[in-house]
């Protein structure tokens, strides 16, 4: 039995995801720290497709250990597509920032991706239709004033995954990286990033996507050939290939 892994699926594009690879016929691994949304999502799923197994995993991913701990407790099932949607932001100019807020976003964007995506890639390299797909940012290929730092966490994971694609396609593994890269989706992240209690995205912003239509691209992704999936300035999604320049030393 294969299964699809998802981090960060207890809200927003996760949880979307989950339910549209749900209705693909994948058996899902749901991980969040809160599991009380994981097992409403859980319960949802199984209402909807009950031959589908959905397991639910707490972790918190800001530490850093519980990244390895996520990733063994794991080791016995078959992962097909590992999915690294987890991710925090922090919205303030560089001078204003929280340092501890900055610290937990830099752990669970950039440490923790880059753990479950080794160890991943380490095991599934040569296992033919795997794939790893990990969610950067529109912003991670256009500098955020006000975002800088999550800008660059961003950045990190689009290069991080373009090079790792690029890396893999030298070996000639089957393995196949992605990267995901939203503009503005109307999910709780605005919530979290600036510590509001509420935020209105019709009132606020031009232009989004529902975290549901993130997901639909999400599997536009994952069923297509290129390595990245990025919403542009006019918010279309498009489908293309590596954006960053690539110097390889082989």
């Amino acid at each position: 039995m294969k299964y699809t892994v998802i981090t960060g699926a207890s809200s927003g594009i996760g949880y979307e995801s989950a339910l549209a690879f749900a209705a693909k016929g994948k058996n899902l691994i749901i991980v969040a720290r809160r599991v009380e949304k994981l097992e409403e999502l859980q319960a949802k799923i199984k209402e909807l497709y009950p031959a589908l197994d959905v397991v639910v995993v707490e972790s918190d991913l800001s530490i850093t250990q519980q990244a390895y701990t996520l990733y063994n407790s794991l080791k016995n099932y078959e992962i097909e597509t590992w999915i690294n949607n987890a991710g925090l932001g922090e919205g303030s100019f560089i001078v204003d920032q929280n340092l501890s807020k900055v610290e937990m976003m830099l752990k669970v964007n950039i440490e923790s991706l880059t753990i479950l995506s080794t160890l991943y890639v380490k095991d599934y390299a040569d296992v033919e239709g795997a794939q790893l797909i990990n969610v950067s940012s529109a912003l991670g290929y256009a500098i955020a004033v006000g975002s800088v730092a999550y800008s660059a966490s961003k950045y990190y994971v689009s290069a991080f995954t373009e090079g790792l694609a690029k890396e893999l396609e030298i070996k000639g593994a089957h393995l196949k990286a992605k990267v995901l890269a939203p503009a503005i989706t109307e999910t709780d992240f605005v919530k979290n990033s600036n510590d509001i209690e509420e935020y209105d995205y019709q009132a606020n912003m031009p232009k989004y996507h529902t975290a549901k239509e993130m997901a639909g691209f999400m599997l536009n992704l994952y069923e297509g050939t290129e390595t990245v999936g990025i919403v542009d300035t006019n918010y279309q999604f498009n489908l293309t290939a590596p954006i960053y320049p690539v110097i390889s030393e082989f």
